[in-house]
């Protein structure tokens, strides 16, 4: 092989060295041409994301049970006659209202006046027949035993017609109470039994809710607690009252205990015998609170955006760009993302048991859209 063939695959071999050299040096700094792209300070900031906010606010917030309960009037009259006979007058009808005293049934008093005014001559005779005698006797014309004869016979017929001066008043029923009329039972021409119930008058302008309060809270229920009153249909409070009594001893069927609150009904919303859902709330506190609207799950964490400054930002950066930030106006706000440990959800707000201090506010819009250190204008 001559002199010159070998120097020409020596610098072929050298060609070759140095390409693949030049390559892998390029493939070695092109990521870090990349990062440096990356860590420009004099990228654009990232845009700005209007959204809604509220401050983290103490609410109320209650331990209750719900229960059952049953209303009872606390003034509810059976009527009935006191004397037997056939209506003569009804003169109320179911659902009207009355008046303490109002004339409300007349029963026939043809027999009973008849007997009234027998009854009445009959006294007045023996009236006239006593003072007659009394007269001679004082004269001495007559014996006293026969003045004390006419005398006795006297006071027995005005007692009979007092009798039955009672039985005719007992042919007019009157309302014993104010309040409104039930099932009337009996028409007119009916005839009736002395003291059989044919209707009712109820007040339900007060009534006494029987609450039945499971038997595992007996330790935990006491006079005053609050009862409140649900709307069968749409569950929203009705009327409030304190436990005005406690029954000492549980029902063995239901393993319940009773007991009694007393309810203002002024608009007559709720009826005797009404049976409905009842909260008892067995214990009250305040709590700092965010509603709903501001809190996400992760993985079972619970989460909400706080608005913070950049001295907040920079104390917990996460994969926020701090460099691009800092170009931002003085001032500027920013979504951080803050895990919190919180309560049951009651009237739409959560109680905040760690992780959020007093005065706090929290995003309640946009949440999608949101990620840890994104620049925001809350209002």
């Amino acid at each position: 092989m001559s002199e010159s063939i070998k120097q020409a695959r020596h610098v072929a071999s050298n060609v070759r060295v140095n390409t693949a050299w030049w390559r892998l040096g390029a493939l070695a700094v092109l990521p870090l041409l990349l990062l440096a792209g990356c860590q420009d300070p004099t990228a654009p900031p990232p845009r700005i994301l209007p959204v809604r906010s509220e401050a983290a606010a103490v609410a109320v917030f209650s331990e209750t049970v719900d229960t059952v309960s049953t209303l009872e009037a606390l003034e509810e009259v059976q009527l009935a006659a006191q004397a037997g006979g056939r209506i003569e007058r009804l003169l109320v009808r179911q659902g009207d209202g009355v008046r303490p005293g109002q004339l409300l049934l007349v029963l026939d008093q043809t027999q009973i006046r008849a007997d009234v005014a027998r009854l009445g001559a009959q006294m007045e005779s023996d009236r006239l027949n006593y003072q007659r005698f009394d007269f001679l006797v004082r004269k001495g014309a007559a014996s006293a035993l026969q003045r004390d004869d006419f005398r006795q016979k006297y006071i027995a017929s005005r007692a009979q017609l007092i009798a039955r001066q009672a039985d005719l008043a007992f042919r007019d029923l009157t309302a014993p109470i104010g309040g409104v009329v039930g099932d009337v039972q009996v028409k007119q021409g009916d005839v009736i039994q002395a003291g059989a119930p044919f209707t009712r008058i109820v007040r339900n302008d007060r009534l006494l809710a029987r609450v039945d309060v499971p038997a595992v809270y007996a330790a935990r229920l006491r006079p005053g607690l609050p009862v409140i009153l649900l709307d069968p249909a749409s569950g929203q409070p009705l009327a409030t009252a304190p436990i005005r009594s406690l029954d000492p001893a549980v029902v063995a069927g239901t393993q319940s205990l009773l007991a009694k609150a007393e309810f203002a009904n002024p608009g007559g919303i709720l009826r005797n015998g009404l049976r409905t859902r009842t909260r008892v709330v067995l214990d009250a506190r305040q709590q700092l609170s965010v509603p709903f609207a501001a809190v996400t799950q992760i993985s079972g964490q619970s989460f909400v955006f706080r608005v913070g400054s950049l001295a907040d930002l920079e104390k917990r950066p996460g994969q926020a760009k701090l460099a691009a930030l800092r170009q931002l106006p003085p001032g500027s706000q920013f979504a951080l993302q803050t895990p919190v440990e919180l309560g049951p959800l009651q009237n739409n707000r959560y109680p905040v048991l760690r992780g959020l201090e007093p005065g706090a506010r929290v995003i309640t819009s946009n949440l999608i859209n949101l990620r840890h250190g994104l620049p925001i204008t809350a209002n």
